[in-house]
């Protein structure tokens, strides 16, 4: 049997196929998760790697012969199956390894109404399972059946944003990289008053044109040069599985995360004055002061969407935003979806006669590094150095929600933490303007490398 150590992560399962993560080691894992979470029917859907198709019927099949139903969704986006999982009421499994290269797939697990399965909600006892062995089960064999969800999906999600079947007429380029917003896109768009250039949309798990990880700014140099060269009036860029959403505006120029998560959380707050709105810590300071002024609260979590969604149910926040370009709603099951996060950034902008820089420039307060890694062997003893070297200094305010975060007397401040994967610290760094973010950086840069 594979390493399940390996591959059970955090928040998913994900390795390289067939070496890591195999057809049967796919079954074994769909009848453990029947037994955990106790269901009587589930719900499937996968990306378009060439895997993927193999690993979820395998995955239903270890579901029927412990007496659940499939109902199998088949090609979708990872907020397809979050809708999917929802609006049927049942747990859902996604196959897929978002943007990890073409050698890898994985498997996204949730509860009824999408909520979150990960290490401590029932992923270590998934593993604990397959590792024991699969007990036998009596019962009558479930069915598998199979049901297209595109359509209600795109009806649902675009019900979701105020005037944006309204907008104004806008160009937008889509870069989905060859993954699954070649699927979704042109099915939410066509609802929508806009001119759709589409740059790979066709579904290729083996990613011919670049990686389908937004995050990395050579991923984004394609969509923002045929901005530029069409004169759009909005870039918009998704992951593999299309849960993640990056935005660039007419100029060419990458939108950060935090100012669409500002964005979208004064459009929420219209929705439902004085709502919650939730923030992770290493997003940018201008959101909980931007929330405040539009009459909201705002809460600050940890990094991960575990933390985001259950701190989400606890307090009823209507909107959640990530750094990394995830973004997550209370109308959605609290889950994530780049989709929902475009539409609002379309209708934002399309009920207005600004272009797009001119309507962010008001969400946009502050100056931050983007994230930096760098590897690191004995990531506690660092950390511990940092610590030392700041927490001395006068007006300096520390604290450990994730990692080590350093507020400086200025206003600006710092983050780093380790990766749970790799012998990493991330580093994160804000401040007012360019040279007082570059000396912070270049400094705590200096302490990690030596």
């Amino acid at each position: 049997m594979p390493d399940l150590a390996r591959i059970v992560k955090a928040y998913d399962i994900r390795g390289i196929v067939p070496d890591e993560l195999d057809e049967a080691l796919a079954r074994d894992i769909g009848a453990a998760f029947v037994r955990v979470v106790g269901a009587d029917q589930i719900v499937t859907a996968h990306d378009m790697r060439d895997s993927s198709p193999g690993l979820a019927r395998a995955f239903a099949e270890g579901a029927t012969a412990q007496g659940a139903d499939v109902v199998e969704a088949g090609l979708g986006s990872t907020d397809l199956l979050y809708y999917a999982s929802g609006s049927l009421g049942v747990p859902g499994a996604m196959f897929t390894a978002s943007h990890n290269p073409a050698k890898y797939n994985g498997i996204k697990l949730c509860r009824a109404g999408a909520a979150p399965v990960g290490q401590d909600t029932g992923l270590a006892d998934i593993r604990a399972l397959v590792e024991q062995g699969i007990p036998p089960y009596d019962g009558p064999t479930g069915t598998i059946s199979q049901r297209d969800l595109l359509t209600e999906y795109a009806e649902y999600i675009v019900s979701l944003v105020p005037g944006v079947t309204d907008i104004r007429k806008l160009s937008v380029v889509v870069d989905a990289g060859n993954g699954m917003g070649g699927l979704t896109v042109p099915v939410v768009f066509e609802r929508l008053p806009v001119d759709l250039a589409p740059m790979y949309f066709e579904l290729d798990g083996s990613f011919p044109n670049h990686e389908a990880n937004p995050i990395e700014p050579e991923n984004l140099r394609d969509l923002q040069a045929k901005v530029r060269e069409t004169g759009a009036d909005i870039g918009l860029a998704f992951d593999g599985d299309a849960d993640r959403c990056f935005v660039v505006d007419e100029k060419g120029d990458v939108v950060s995360p935090s100012v669409l998560t500002a964005l979208i959380a004064t459009r929420e707050l219209a929705k439902e004055p004085g709502s919650t709105i939730i923030y992770n810590l290493i997003t940018s300071h201008g959101v909980p002061e931007i929330v405040a002024e539009h009459g909201g609260t705002a809460l600050r979590t940890r990094v991960g969407h575990s933390f985001i969604k259950a701190t989400m149910a606890e307090t009823n926040a209507i909107f959640g935003g990530e750094h990394s370009g995830h973004f997550y709603f209370r109308d959605f099951w609290r889950a994530d979806s780049g989709m929902l996060a475009a539409l609002h950034a379309l209708a934002a902008l399309g009920t207005q006669d600004r272009p797009l820089s001119g309507l962010l420039a008001e969400f946009t307060r502050y100056v931050a590094s983007g994230e930096i890694n760098t590897r690191v062997d004995d990531q506690a003893a660092t950390v511990a150095a940092v610590q030392a070297s700041y927490g001395g200094r006068a007006g300096v305010t520390i604290d450990h929600l994730d990692g080590l975060t350093v507020a400086l007397p200025d206003g600006s401040w710092f983050n780093l933490r380790a990766s749970n994967t790799e012998p990493l610290l991330r580093l994160n760094v804000e401040a007012a303007d360019e040279a007082t973010m570059s000396a912070i950086r270049d400094e705590v840069l200096g302490l990690l490398r030596g």
